[in-house]
């Protein structure tokens, strides 16, 4: 009897992979597209990369809620480090043709200190943090050494794990990436476009964020620095260079967001002095981290606490913490940890997480995936995988979001031109600013079935005069079309009660 043909995106990566599994059954390739095969049903997989000191590993402790990464220099900071939800308590260490190393840690009020036991961190391929966490049940996350020189062999090494080409073994392990940067540097530059590619099997911007981190040091630490920080995202991406390389930037203060993560009773209770004082009096004890240090003695504030302070903080923090409590607009330290996550910008980047990533994570894990399957049979072919080739290529070509990856991927680059109107329009209908279908068409989230379907109607009807003209250029039929398919599958999506594409 014929198997039904899989019809899901997964589903038909899915048999892809079990196809090839046969193929190269008997070979060490098994193994590893059984383990490709276990990724579609795993958390998508985010790495956090960007230059030293850009805030990675403070990010990734926000993310998570915990402090878990090491913010320091030490050695484990040279190290890729995978973060992952676990049942156990578990620090495994991965080096090139050796087994796993189980790896002694300890944790006390702070990161976790892993033993490498003497190994140099150079030696070790990668990390694999176990930790029951409820943020790293939908994401594993993975902490990056910082990318600078291209000489430094750990530098390297986060280089040639997100900036694949294609021929690796293991083709682009992680389905997505957060790239940080304090400012557009030279190297930033180069590394996004390496990451970035015009094909949808290679990397492109709609599986890159950039994070416009540290953002509270752009107004030197003043109150209103994330409102300075904002505009320069916005900037940023809108600027074609950037576009080209990444969905959006989203500008963040980590340090805030990661102390807001996890604040104490007894920092409220420490920052409840300080917020007491006159606002000019304030003022003066922020001016610098000395001043915090060695002034106003009536405060009750030992060196080590105000040390603590300034580490957790920094200057921007104590200034708005101290600002929001005086005001009474928070009481208790749940409430300025809410406030503060918010004012980080944590709170935006989540939902920009939310609408690029995670609700597109079924074509970003399969993308990934067929990535995978492609690299082999070019790199290493077998007797049979030509139709394996065929297959991956097929489902690149057909399936309807890998058409809206390629647009948008043109979009970015410039190939599609058009009034700026009508690029708006078409980005957001093929899912540039998220793929919920009140995004698609400009509604809000609480808009009705009927606003929903009229919205959708009216856009269906517009593309489909567009493409249908003979003023319309040939790259913009193209897109168009995709444009149209978009707005017909939401209408039988919402017809059947859906949510999506």
């Amino acid at each position: 009897m014929t198997r039904p043909i899989p019809t899901n995106l997964l589903d038909r990566t899915r048999a892809a992979l079990n196809h090839a599994i046969g193929i190269y059954r008997g070979t060490a390739d098994e193994s590893q597209l059984a383990a490709i095969r276990d990724r579609l049903d795993e958390p998508l997989r985010v790495a956090i990369a960007g230059r030293a000191k850009a805030g990675k590993s403070t990010l990734l402790n926000a993310l998570v809620g915990e402090r878990l990464a090491p913010t320091d220099t030490g050695e484990c900071t040279r190290v890729v480090t995978w973060y992952a939800d676990g049942h156990t308590y578990r620090v495994t260490a991965h080096v090139a043709d050796q087994p796993p190393v189980q790896l002694r840690f300890s944790r006390d009020d702070g990161a976790i200190e892993i033993d490498l036991a003497g190994r140099a961190p150079e030696e070790i391929d990668h990390l694999t943090v176990i930790w029951p966490s409820q943020a790293l049940r939908t994401t594993t996350l993975v902490d990056t050494p910082g990318i600078g020189s291209l000489t430094d062999r750990v530098s390297r090494r986060s280089w040639e794990l997100l900036a694949a080409d294609g021929t690796e073994e293991e083709a682009m392990p992680t389905d997505a990436v957060l790239y940080l940067m304090r400012h557009v540097h030279a190297s930033d530059m180069e590394f996004l476009k390496a990451f970035r590619d015009s094909e949808v099997s290679r990397p492109n911007p709609i599986n890159a964020i950039g994070v416009l981190s540290r953002a509270d040091e752009i107004g030197v630490g003043r109150i209103d620095s994330m409102a300075s920080a904002q505009r320069i995202a916005a900037h940023l991406t809108m600027d074609p260079r950037m576009r080209r390389m990444v969905q959006a930037v989203v500008p963040v203060a980590g340090l805030l967001a990661e102390t807001a993560a996890t604040l104490t009773e007894a920092e409220m209770e420490r920052l409840r002095r300080v917020a007491k004082l006159a606002p000019r009096d304030v003022e003066a004890l922020l001016l610098s981290a000395d001043r915090f240090r060695e002034s106003m003695p009536e405060l009750g504030l030992t060196l080590i606490e105000r040390d603590v302070l300034l580490e957790r903080f920094g200057l921007f923090g104590l200034r708005l913490a101290a600002a929001v409590i005086r005001q009474r607009i928070v009481r208790t330290a749940a409430e300025l940890a809410r406030e503060l996550s918010a004012r980080s910008g944590l709170v935006e980047l989540r939902a920009v997480l939310g609408s690029l990533f995670f609700e597109r994570r079924d074509v970003l894990k399969s993308r990934s995936a067929l990535l995978a399957i492609d690299a082999l049979t070019r790199t290493r072919p077998a007797p049979g995988s030509e139709a394996i080739a065929a297959e991956v290529e097929e489902i690149l070509a057909g399936a309807h979001p890998f058409s809206e990856l390629r647009v948008l991927t043109s979009v970015r680059a410039g190939w599609v031109t058009g009034k700026p109107a009508v690029i708006d329009d078409l980005e957001r209908l093929i899912g540039g600013q998220g793929v919920a279908p009140h995004v698609r068409v400009g509604l809000e989230p609480d808009a009705s079935p009927q606003e929903l379907t009229s919205a959708v109607q009216a856009a269906l009807e517009r593309w489909q005069i567009r493409t249908e003209s003979p003023m319309t250029s040939r790259e913009m039929t193209i897109a168009g079309r995709i444009a149209v398919r978009s707005c017909e599958g939401m209408l039988a999506s919402l017809t059947d009660g859906g949510r999506g594409v």
